[in-house]
């Protein structure tokens, strides 16, 4: 059977775009995901469908009207996944470096939802569509470290959630080119697709809000390992802030430096070292932590000799 979702725009929120405003704050919801139910006449108000560039106000009551979750037409695959908690609501996977987390165009085997597929059977939520069972976030292919997946679809609307909100506390570690002239800070620049290269993604006047506070660990003559904590969750969002702020991360292949010597990664150096959230079926804070991996630790090691 169908589920409804109801939904009750704030003031804050009030002239956004129906698309925009769903892809924030419906639970689990994609923006591309609500363009589609908008299209097939799903999201109401008083009954009468709305177009996706209709603008919400705060004293409006939307419906939405999710469809039945489709049978996923791949091939679970018994992938090696390094499984850092898991119970009947939640797995949490500190993922590899070199693994795409959703099946997409040129990579539609070997990806973490093969995997997960594998392990946990149909015990994944199916809110967030045919090929993203249980995905709640995603991190890069060649970025590694931790993400959670939803085992429900009611834990998969309480995770959503709280990333929506902010309360999911998702911490980073990277090598970037470079020194800061204070410690730590706040970047707060938006971030949009690239207006000529869509591939890409860039700062942008009018793109989406994105927030990421840095620290740095440690600084060496021309590199320095930082900290980050991310307060919103944009695509490649801490390669566009560290590019647009002249501090790029090594060896990333897309916002890096072409000449520099660590350029030959495959990949940015670039690991989810930290995740901190609420359960969603016990309402205890839990805070995960996967070590710094063997190809971060290398790097580290050149950087230090050459100082």
């Amino acid at each position: 059977m169908a589920e409804t979702l109801l939904l009750s725009p704030g003031p804050e929120e009030a002239g956004m775009r129906i698309d925009a405003y769903l892809g924030v704050a419906a639970p689990g919801l994609t923006r591309s995901a609500a363009q589609r139910l908008l299209a097939n006449g799903a999201v109401t108000i008083g009954g009468k469908a709305l177009k996706k560039n209709y603008k919400v106000a705060a004293s409006d009551e939307i419906v939405i009207l999710l469809p039945d979750v489709k049978l996923i037409d791949l091939t679970p695959e018994n992938l090696p996944l390094d499984i850092v908690y898991e119970d009947d609501s939640i797995i949490v996977i500190n993922k590899a470096r070199g693994m795409v987390v959703h099946p997409a165009a040129g990579n539609w085997n070997g990806t973490l939802v093969h995997a997960l597929m594998y392990h946990c059977g149909d015990r994944l939520s199916g809110i967030n569509g045919e090929l993203r069972p249980g995905i709640v976030h995603r991190i890069d292919k060649d970025t590694s470290g931790l993400l959670v997946v939803a085992k429900n679809d009611a834990a998969h609307q309480h995770l959503s959630a709280q990333i929506q909100r902010h309360d999911v506390k998702r911490e980073y570690e990277a090598i970037v080119i470079g020194t800061f002239r204070e410690a730590e800070g706040t970047i707060s620049l938006p971030i949009a697709r690239h207006p000529t290269d869509r591939k890409r993604m860039a700062v942008c006047a009018g793109g989406r809000e994105a927030v990421t506070h840095y620290q740095t660990i440690a600084s060496y003559s021309r590199y320095s390992h930082m900290g980050f904590r991310l307060e919103t969750g944009r695509t490649h969002q801490i390669r566009v802030h560290m590019a647009a702020a002249g501090h790029p991360i090594i060896g990333d292949p897309v916002y890096g430096m072409p000449k520099d010597r660590f350029s030959t990664l495959n990949g940015q150096c670039l690991h989810a070292a930290h995740l901190t959230l609420v359960h969603p079926e016990t309402g205890e804070t839990m805070r995960f932590d996967a070590p710094l991996p063997e190809y971060f630790l290398n790097v580290l090691e050149k950087i230090r000799k050459m100082t």
